[in-house]
């Protein structure tokens, strides 16, 4: 149980500032903890708990910045589940209903039987049974809507997630651009 909990606590999200205080990532805390204990970040805001070894107790970082400048080349995000989901905000596209993870699919919407592309604009978060009634027909065809029209994971959605992240977690918005 106590494994679990520390599990929970290094799974949480941090935000990532670049050495001018510029919002560029967010990532786990495991990841945040590693950079700062390689002398690559400092911690600028700390949650009010902690990860223990058999000898220390480290305070879990809430916003980290990194200690150089780093120039972050203008990217598109790799077409991945991960990103979809991230895109879809873990919505499922046809009910609108949000789900963890592994309860959500990925669904072409014009499906590869017709010649569909694996593309951001052809693909969108999905749960199993909006997934299951749709089949391998057009949204059209099935009597489904679309919450909104897929499209590329852009620097403007990544901004827009970290906002979004930022509300559920006060020690952000300082740093956020709201």
């Amino acid at each position: 149980m106590i494994a679990t909990h520390q599990q929970d606590r290094l799974h949480r999200p941090v935000l990532v500032l670049n050495a001018s205080y510029e919002p560029i990532n967010v990532c786990a805390a495991r990841r945040a903890l590693v950079l700062v204990l390689k002398g690559v970040a400092a911690p600028e805001e700390n949650a009010a708990m902690h990860v223990h070894s058999a000898h220390h107790a480290v305070r879990v970082p809430s916003v980290i910045r990194l200690l150089e400048y780093r120039r972050i080349p203008m990217q598109a995000r790799s077409l991945s589940r991960k990103n979809i989901l991230m895109r879809d905000r873990y919505t499922c596209q046809y009910c609108q209903r949000a789900f963890g993870s592994n309860e959500l699919t990925l669904d072409h919407v014009m499906p590869r039987s017709r010649a569909g592309e694996t593309a951001w604009e052809n693909l969108v978060a999905c749960c199993h049974a909006c997934n299951n009634k749709k089949g391998s027909r057009t949204p059209e065809e099935a009597g489904m809507r679309l919450a909104r029209a897929p499209r590329p994971f852009s620097l403007h959605t990544s901004r827009h997630l970290i906002r979004l992240l930022g509300k559920s977690d006060d020690q952000w918005r300082k740093y956020l651009f709201y």
